[in-house]
């Protein structure tokens, strides 16, 4: 029966989560990572962790995920894993040889107190560390806020390697967040478009959504290298795109290399992506090519032909803060209704930011951070809805109550080609766009009368 058991009373849990809407930090810390060119992620805990942390994120990218790990046993588990981490550290270097090691913790490693930037410290001083190689770490104990937490603290730790020489370079930094590979090769297109000088981290594409080409590399082409990031630190400004995923790191970029930073909205949607295309616009001193003002178009134009489809039909939205912003946003511009929006990321400002965005709706949104899916399948229940856009674990409620589903967010895991279509920016939207199209017309069409079934829509 799936789900049905859900009551429909809700109750007020304070100590309860059911069926959530987040997983946890090292995960996010893991997929920042592979953002780096020529990166072993290291889970600084027990096997298990990391092959949890593996599996997830090569469920959702259909990818192999490489990643090391510091193998707790009893003894590290009570006295403390420094013996396990720096011969990690020695055999990562000699058997794998990567360029860099990202190293994030576990609750494990967390709960016992292990001080990574002492382990560090230690390695370095002992030569584990080669020269011309790099680690960084990241404290990420899943007990504390969610995956996006996770990625949010590695990606700022990655500014640790930008270096000031004085003089800027005329590049601009854009930290993208937690989108898939496919939006980061899409900003990246953007932005040669523009004639915009970018560096971009982390910066997953070519790694998460490479070819089958019959040739094993252990680190592939793609991701943002040392170099780049190095140079971070002499750019004339840097765009972050989320308050959750990506302020973090612009704000210590501007605080440790004079890197002056704008924090926008993820380019999900219509005004979002008008105000990124404006923002790089003016900091790196170009003008909007008339390609862009086509494909802008082209979104307006399938906006006003399928207005009819959209108008006021009610939706269901769970996902990570910063993507469900802006989807928000654009379902709000689409004339629909968002209706009952969840995510498990902790933080108040999100409520507060979603219902600005939705202050001229004749209803109130029901709204949660660090919330669960039972919770909106209840107001589901209360209040029934047309669309349902989410992860994966959204269709056991789409199948109980019968609503139409698209698959967006992370982890989806029974659906491919999210690694290899966007969904930023206005290429993006009209993607969007079409996958919230079809699932509402394939609906009419499953229930339509023998009299009002439609050849031409």
């Amino acid at each position: 029966m799936l789900l049905r058991h859900t009551p429909k009373e809700i109750s007020e849990r304070s100590a309860l989560m059911i069926n959530p809407a987040k997983t946890c930090q090292p995960i996010g810390a893991m997929y920042a990572a592979l953002g780096i060119h020529g990166c072993l992620p290291h889970s600084h805990g027990s096997q298990g962790c990391c092959a949890y942390h593996r599996s997830t994120l090569t469920r959702h990218y259909k990818e192999p995920i490489s990643a090391a790990t510091s193998s707790f046993t009893e003894g590290a588990s009570v006295f403390g894993g420094q013996a396990n981490m720096l011969q990690a550290i020695d055999n990562i270097f000699s058997v794998y040889e990567p360029d860099i090691i990202a190293v994030h913790t576990t609750c494990l490693s967390e709960t016992i107190g292990d001080d990574l930037k002492q382990i560090r410290k230690k390695a370095l001083t002992e030569g584990k560390i080669p020269k011309g190689k790099y680690m960084i770490s990241a404290s990420t104990p899943s007990y504390v806020g969610s995956h996006v937490t996770g990625f949010s603290t590695m990606v700022k730790s990655m500014t640790g390697l930008a270096e000031s020489t004085g003089k800027k370079n005329g590049k601009v930094n854009i930290i993208p967040g937690w989108v898939e590979p496919c939006d980061m090769e899409e900003i990246k297109r953007i932005t040669k478009m523009l004639g915009v000088s970018t560096i971009l981290f982390p910066d997953t594409s070519g790694v998460l959504n490479g070819p089958l080409s019959g040739e094993y590399k252990m680190f592939p082409d793609g991701g943002t290298t040392i170099d780049e990031l190095k140079a971070s630190g002499d750019a004339i400004g840097t765009l972050a795109l989320g308050e959750w995923c990506s302020a973090d790191a612009a704000r210590a970029l501007d605080t440790q290399n004079k890197v002056p930073c704008k924090v926008l909205d993820m380019p999900f949607g219509l005004k979002a992506t008008d105000r990124f295309i404006d923002a790089l616009r003016i900091v790196g001193g170009v003008t909007v090519a008339d390609e862009l003002s086509l494909e802008r178009g082209q979104l307006v134009d399938m906006i006003s032909d399928m207005h009819q489809y959209l108008y006021h039909k009610k939706v269901a939205l769970v996902g990570d803060p910063d993507q469900v912003i802006s989807m928000t946003e654009f379902l709000v511009t689409l004339d629909m209704w968002p209706t009952h929006i969840v995510t498990g990321t902790p933080g108040k400002a999100f409520e507060k930011r979603i219902r600005e965005i939705t202050k001229d709706l004749p209803y109130e949104v029901n709204v949660k951070a660090a919330g669960d899916m039972f919770l909106l399948h209840q107001w589901i229940k209360n209040d029934p809805v047309d669309l349902i856009i989410g992860n994966t674990y959204c269709k056991y409620i789409a199948r109980d109550e019968d609503i139409p589903f698209v698959r967006w967010g992370f982890p989806i895991l029974d659906r491919q080609g999210h690694q290899y279509f966007p969904t930023v920016a206005y290429k993006g939207a009209l993607r969007l766009l079409e996958k919230i199209l079809g699932v509402l017309l394939d609906r009419r069409d499953r229930d339509d009368s023998e009299q009002q079934f439609e050849l031409v829509m």
